[in-house]
């Protein structure tokens, strides 16, 4: 199946709409999504660097404002 949109003509929030559009209908049906297998390798791995205390967890507020001053 080929799909001709004209993104060379679209605006951003036309582009941005038509993105949400896909992704919506893609998570409507979750179980027809297959993860890739190194996603789980990658949580595995994640899981055993917060179990040895490698890694820690932040709540959101924290995160965000760590991602907002990154670089200033």
């Amino acid at each position: 199946m080929s799909i001709d949109l004209p993104l060379d003509s679209m605006t951003m929030p036309q582009k941005l709409q038509a993105m949400e559009a896909l992704w919506a209908s893609i998570c409507s049906t979750p179980s027809q999504v297959d993860s890739p297998a190194w996603h789980e390798e990658v949580l595995a791995d994640r899981k055993r660097r917060l179990e040895t205390g490698e890694a820690t967890l932040s709540d959101w507020t924290e995160a965000k404002k760590r991602i907002q001053d990154f670089g200033t």
